[in-house]
């Protein structure tokens, strides 16, 4: 994958909240977090915590695994872009027994 993934915030930020012309405030409140812990995640300042996610899911009818893999595909493309070079791998198994 060239292209870094999309960050779940943004997502929700572009689809959930402008779609419905949801404040911050408004979507935070109704999520039972803060604004701030809101604003954070939509803004990519952090990560989808997997409370967040159960909280998304619960007020979109979604599943809170699809949000979560949005997370899982993002963090590891920004891993990969910095993979260690000094790993050194295990030996195989018939190597092993020989």
């Amino acid at each position: 994958m060239k292209r870094r993934p999309t960050h779940p915030g943004v997502v929700f930020r572009e689809d959930v909240m402008k779609s419905m012309n949801m404040s911050v405030t408004e979507t935070a409140k109704m999520l039972g977090v803060s604004r701030k812990t809101l604003s954070e995640f939509i803004n990519e300042k952090t990560a989808l915590s997997p409370q967040m996610a159960l909280r998304i899911a619960k007020a979109t009818n979604t599943s809170a695994e699809s949000w979560l893999n949005m997370q899982q595909k993002l963090t590891l493309w920004d891993a990969m872009q910095n993979e260690p070079n000094n790993v050194i791998p295990f030996p195989t198994q018939t190597a092993m027994e020989g």
